[in-house]
């Protein structure tokens, strides 16, 4: 048996959740398909946070230093596919994000397939929900939160941003249409990452990595 199998099954022992053999027919019934490797945990519905209670918590926590850094959300735009969520998650959790702000409608939400790509990051990272993202990037804004998208044309280069070091929205579209005009039209700076012109654009979580590690270079820096 796989020693991984053998752990889960011991954590699950100790902590009272019942556990239930069966094969692999009924586990990819459970799964609806998905990849499960021969484990299959079944949890309520994702409970998400609000984003405007999620900012002002880390605002005023920072501000009291009971958190060493500066405020870093990373806001979703127009993106549907959960694996992008998911490695979002994991990349937020690495650079010492506080969490990612998904709109409530057309919209990637916390899915098994999230779950999953976030290899556990989504246990330790706060997913939370605003009815209307322009709304929601404005009450940032006011809150003295700096609003950065992401674009291939932005007006200021990743390694030139200045405002590495301030409260921090990125915010990232979708890999075909990326930015929606008002959202644009609400951020503080258009941010690009330098790449080869050959390439046209990066993945939507591959993008946000890369920011948030230049985001974390420069804030570790100063």
């Amino acid at each position: 048996m796989d020693d991984r199998v053998k752990e889960s099954l011991k954590l699950a022992a100790e902590r009272g959740i019942p556990l239930l053999e069966t094969g692999k027919p009924e586990l990819d019934r459970m799964t609806d398909d998905a990849i499960h490797q021969g484990l299959v945990l079944q949890i309520p519905p994702y409970e998400y946070q609000d984003a405007y209670e999620l900012a002002e918590e880390t605002l005023d926590a920072w501000k009291k230093g009971h958190v060493s850094n500066a405020p870093l959300f990373v806001a979703l735009d127009g993106i549907t596919d959960p694996r992008n969520l998911g490695a979002i998650i994991r990349s937020v959790s690495a650079f010492s994000g506080h969490g990612v702000v998904v709109p409530e409608r057309r919209s990637v939400g916390v899915t098994a397939s999230a779950w999953k790509t976030s290899a556990g990051a989504a246990v330790r990272v706060p997913v939370a929900r605003a009815a209307n993202l322009n709304n929601t990037l404005k009450a940032f804004k006011n809150m003295g939160i700096y609003v950065l998208g992401l674009d291939g044309d932005g007006d200021v280069s990743l390694p030139d941003l200045a405002l590495a070091t301030e409260p921090v929205c990125i915010v990232v579209g979708s890999e075909g249409k990326g930015l929606s005009r008002l959202v644009r039209e609400n951020c503080d700076q258009i941010v690009s990452i330098p790449i080869d012109s050959a390439m046209e654009s990066l993945n939507a979580s591959m993008a946000v990595g890369i920011s948030l590690y230049e985001i974390s270079r420069q804030r570790a820096a100063k």
